[in-house]
């Protein structure tokens, strides 16, 4: 972790947070965002202010979250980043990206002045989260080998020597993040317990989606 980051013992007992539906954060990877309405411009005003914390999450119900006449339901377990990078754009838009801390629990959500949504956070069950896992211990050629079908049946481009130089942990964050799977995929991604249940998890994903689309091919031929 960033010597600018909290330590475990000091994350805050209450965070902002963005509800958004696909996206995806994780410890120690990085979540660019283009960030325009302006009760989210708020929330990184506020934030720059502040301890720099904001909470990713997504709503229960996808899309509700561009509806600014409603608080949708939140999914229980989010992911807390730390604001590493900032800019504003000509036409009012702030590009920011997140660093990925620690995973919350929603104890409950609290009201704010500002038009933006903020819960009361239960870190403990994910202080595990503040160790970086060892590499191994899970099928990496196989996960590498499944990924090769993938990104070309979807037309997707990849940079293959990144990938093969990323850890264990960086390469199972930056697929878990980047591929297009639903929602409820990328929530149980987020809430797999550890790193072998997530990279475990992510490699069944993609192994299944190669099968499904070889199983459409042979079906059309």
């Amino acid at each position: 972790m960033s010597p600018f980051a909290p330590t475990f013992e000091r994350l805050p007992a209450s965070i902002p947070v963005f509800p958004l539906t696909g996206v995806l954060l994780l410890p120690r990877a990085r979540l660019p965002l283009n960030v325009f309405e302006p009760r989210y411009l708020a929330m990184v005003q506020d934030s720059l202010a502040g301890d720099r914390l904001i909470g990713m999450i997504q709503p229960v119900e996808p899309g509700t979250e561009t509806d600014s006449s409603i608080d949708p339901p939140l999914a229980g377990v989010g992911c807390c980043g730390r604001l590493t990078a900032f800019a504003e754009t000509d036409d009012g838009r702030y590009l920011i990206t997140l660093s990925g801390l620690c995973r919350f629990r929603i104890r409950e959500e609290v009201s704010t002045m500002r038009g933006y949504r903020r819960v009361m956070a239960d870190w403990s069950p994910f202080a595990g989260d503040f160790i970086a896992p060892a590499d191994g211990g899970f099928d990496r050629a196989g996960l590498m080998a499944a990924l090769r079908p993938y990104f070309t049946r979807r037309s997707l481009t990849v940079n293959w020597q990144a990938l093969e130089t990323a850890s264990d942990e960086q390469l199972v964050a930056t697929i878990a993040m980047l591929c297009p799977f639903t929602p409820a995929e990328k929530q149980a991604l987020l809430e797999a317990p550890d790193f072998i249940g997530r990279a475990s998890m992510l490699l069944a994903l993609v192994q299944m989606a190669v099968h499904e689309s070889a199983d459409g091919d042979a079906a059309r031929h």
